[in-house]
């Protein structure tokens, strides 16, 4: 990555830092840290103050999986939720696209990531074992597989199905209002509100 030459070391590590998170490309690193040279203070010190409370202050819940400051978390013990069907998506992100629909009421599981031999993630890497318990000790009539609509995405959800389907409990798909190759947090509220509503059962 190519850097001002002259620059600070302190204005190299920052660039280098930001160019690391996902989606930010070098331009955008120096344009950051640039903004931040100039901004207040007080405005950097609450940004690293924010980064260190999430790194502190958040977990995992141990029911869902999804990130939480308390345990369990809100959704899982709010009792208006309908405990009889539960979501399973990939990533805590596509709780946030779900929940902006309104469409949905029940319970979730976050997998974390998907089943993808050419990474060498495997079932054993991802929540599955944790899905399969909750599923035997609770109550759940349905679980929705909202794993986007990729390669891998299917391939996690048949996984799935075959694992589920012999618990006894009904095993839905949403439905094609995802365009393939499409992530669950970039989809419109519309799009995710029918995908909802037309989910389908499992073959």
């Amino acid at each position: 990555m190519d850097v001002i030459p002259s620059a600070a070391a302190p204005v190299v590590r920052l660039v280098e830092e930001f160019h690391k998170l996902p989606g930010v490309g070098p331009k955008s690193a120096q344009r950051l840290t640039y903004y931040l040279l100039r901004a207040p203070e007080e405005e950097a010190r609450a940004l690293a103050q924010a980064i260190l409370e999430v790194k502190e202050k958040i977990t995992f819940c141990s029911v869902c999986q999804n990130v939480t400051d308390r345990e369990p978390c809100l959704i899982c013990t709010n009792p208006e939720r309908d405990s009889s069907l539960m979501c399973v998506v990939e990533e805590p992100l596509d709780i946030l696209a779900l929940e902006r629909t309104r469409s949905y009421n029940g319970l979730y599981h976050v997998l974390h990531g998907v089943i993808s031999p050419m990474d060498g993630v495997g079932p054993e890497d991802l929540k599955v074992e944790e899905l399969l318990e909750r599923l035997k000790g609770g109550s759940f009539q349905e679980v929705i597989l909202a794993t986007n609509p990729n390669l891998e995405g299917e391939a996690t959800a048949m996984y799935l199905g075959r694992l589920l389907r012999p618990l006894g409990v009904r095993v839905t798909r949403l439905a094609r209002g995802l365009p393939s190759g499409a992530d669950l947090e970039y989809a419109d509220d519309l799009t995710l509100t029918r995908a909802l509503e037309g989910r389908q059962e499992m073959d």
